[in-house]
């Protein structure tokens, strides 16, 4: 059977999940020459979709929907981030304001920026400014009870989290999204697909002796993504401990070019998101330097 469904038609993807019956269904890609059509209409689609399937299903994806409990604890996680984004624009708001009239916040850690603020605030602007630090201090403390929450829910109910925080720069957030995210370590015929899954791969465009350089894709889970490039971030930084990933990484930056700092992140990214793969469905424990006397190789921690 194949479908073409939109995201707010949980009850018959729900029944569809739950039956015996093999649903496929396009990406948005597929669908181009359907939606480009000048005679559109859901009848044309549903032959459209019915020909792709009876020509050649591999066109077509197999249905995966995530269970109610795994949505409920993604809900939890993405509820979070969302109020770390709306504390960030207020932090923000309140350095702009503050820096528009002479002055200066002193840096700290935003968790840290109600109480210091309070102090270095200009009189001018203590009654503007004051609600949104009570607003800032108020999300710092919903924020830390979500990490309590998603600490106790990684602990309890997912410790195969365990094993992705062993590499140093994963926490509870990070690991338990990619379980959630991920649902089934089994679904990936090889541990480097979940890159392309994630949209960490760049896209092609070849054609005849062009082969440019093009973005990432993008697709799949924009909150895991972000989480695995703040990862990769932490690794290649001056705090990330040494291993075999931030040697690549670091080699990878050094190939000269303006870009080649993102594209080393990117990357490590990419390969990040494989070995928590890896680690998941082998139950190993990580060595970070594996092969110490190379610098440059860790190849070897995908393969």
């Amino acid at each position: 059977m194949c479908l073409r469904l939109v995201c707010t038609l949980l009850g018959s993807a729900g029944f569809f999940w739950t039956s015996a019956t093999k649903c496929t269904w396009p990406t948005r890609g597929d669908c181009e020459p359907s939606c480009e059509n000048e005679n559109k209409s859901d009848r044309v689609d549903a032959q459209y979709l019915a020909r792709i399937g009876r020509l050649d299903t591999a066109l077509l994806y197999p249905l995966r929907h995530r269970s109610l409990e795994t949505q409920a604890d993604l809900a939890v996680l993405r509820s979070r981030a969302a109020l770390v984004r709306a504390r960030a624009t207020l932090v923000n708001h309140l350095r702009g304001t503050v820096k528009s009239i002479g002055g200066r916040l002193p840096r700290c850690e935003t968790k840290y920026v109600a109480e210091r603020a309070a102090l270095h605030l200009p009189p001018e602007v203590v009654p503007a400014l004051t609600p949104i630090l009570e607003a800032v201090a108020e999300l710092t403390a919903h924020i830390a009870a979500y990490d309590k929450q998603i600490e106790q829910m990684a602990k309890e109910r997912y410790p195969e989290t365990e094993l992705l925080r062993q590499v140093p720069g994963v926490g509870a957030i990070t690991a338990t999204t990619f379980v959630l995210t991920v649902e089934d370590p089994g679904r990936f015929p090889r541990a480097r697909a979940v890159g392309s899954y994630l949209g960490l791969r760049p896209r092609r465009a070849e054609s005849g002796a062009q082969n440019p350089q093009m973005h990432i894709t993008k697709a799949g889970d924009k909150h895991l993504r972000s989480l695995l490039v703040e990862c990769a971030h932490h690794i290649l930084g001056r705090l990330g401990p040494d291993c075999d990933l931030k040697r690549w990484g670091l080699a990878l930056a050094e190939r000269g070019g303006k870009a080649a700092k993102k594209r080393a992140v990117i990357a490590v990214a990419r390969k990040l998101s494989v070995l928590l793969l890896r680690l998941w469905v082998t139950g190993e424990v990580y060595e970070p330097l594996r092969y110490p006397g190379r610098r440059g190789d860790a190849a070897a921690l995908v393969t």
